[in-house]
């Protein structure tokens, strides 16, 4: 199935997505995190295509999409989550399942608790609503820039988008008989669009922000208690970022949840593309096709 790239006016902003797979088909949203984009999907969309309409957008201020400074845009996660359920309604889509890693996980959730009636279920890698998520080291500084953001703080914080401090987040916790599978490709392409102008305001607001994401995790759980909505979790083992027990955690409030631990980091679909389609297509057959649930 080809791959479509398109753009969307949202707002009076150019939203980039990608496209895939006949437009009757059940659908998909996959929401991807920081520093990247949608291209952290271009090894999934083709392995999904020909069973369902996939529609991965580049957030706003990311990837392909507009990025407005951020004296012109307020950069937080109420407006992304706002500005992707906007995107969601010009495409008429009205039933869909959520994918979301890292930053997609917050702005997901956030669509879900504003529309529950149209989430048909969700698939999170490494995509954290559990404090016990929260790798110690990696949100340290992170942790210490919401509690007050000063040069000070700032400075750590910037460095996690220098070209170093992407590729790390891509490599760490990937065992090394699997290393040549990640393409360097993909963290200089995150670097080379991290490095433009006004990006560096731009993250750093929305990282002070995240702290907004903390004060949703009951309203998240309680979400998944009370919705039912069929989750499946694929999770990068050695994440040091979103770790294991963040996965696990999501148990708690979703029994049926199906959780999957892949042995290695981050950005898993680097690595195990292949195994997360399958296991994709396995649960949506069984937890929402077989339902009626995507009609």
């Amino acid at each position: 199935m080809p791959v479509h790239h398109r753009t969307l006016t949202v707002r009076g902003h150019e939203i980039f997505y990608r496209e895939a797979g006949p437009e009757d088909a059940p659908a998909l949203l996959l929401l991807h995190g920081f520093p990247t984009s949608s291209h952290m999907f271009r090894d999934l969309i083709p392995r999904l295509a020909d069973r369902y309409r996939v529609i991965a957008p580049d957030h706003l201020g990311f990837g392909h999409s507009a990025a407005p400074s951020a004296d012109a845009f307020p950069y937080g996660f109420a407006e992304l989550a706002a500005l992707t359920g906007e995107f969601t309604e010009r495409l008429g889509l009205t039933r869909f399942a959520l994918y979301v890693q890292d930053y997609g996980a917050p702005i997901g959730l956030r669509l879900a608790l504003a529309h529950p009636e149209r989430i048909t279920a969700i698939v999170t890698q490494n995509g954290n609503a559990y404090e016990e998520g929260l790798g110690a080291e990696a949100w340290a500084p992170v942790l210490a820039l919401i509690a007050d953001r000063t040069p000070e703080t700032e400075a750590p914080v910037r460095a996690i988008r220098s070209l170093d401090g992407i590729a790390w987040q891509y490599t760490h916790g990937v065992p090394d008989d699997l290393r040549t599978l990640l393409n360097p490709d993909a963290w200089h392409h995150d670097a080379a669009l991290m490095a433009r102008e006004g990006q560096d305001r731009i993250q750093l607001d929305l990282i002070a922000d995240y702290g907004s994401n903390f004060a949703l995790y009951p309203a998240f759980q309680a979400y998944f208690r009370d919705s039912g909505v069929p989750l499946l979790a694929v999770w990068g083992a050695y994440d040091e970022i979103f770790v294991p027990a963040g996965a696990e955690a999501f148990r708690r409030d979703s029994p049926d949840a199906e959780v999957h631990l892949l042995p290695t980091g981050h950005f898993a679909l680097e690595t195990h593309a292949a195994d997360i389609a399958a296991l994709m297509d396995d649960f949506l057959a069984r937890r929402v096709v077989a339902r009626g649930a995507a009609a």
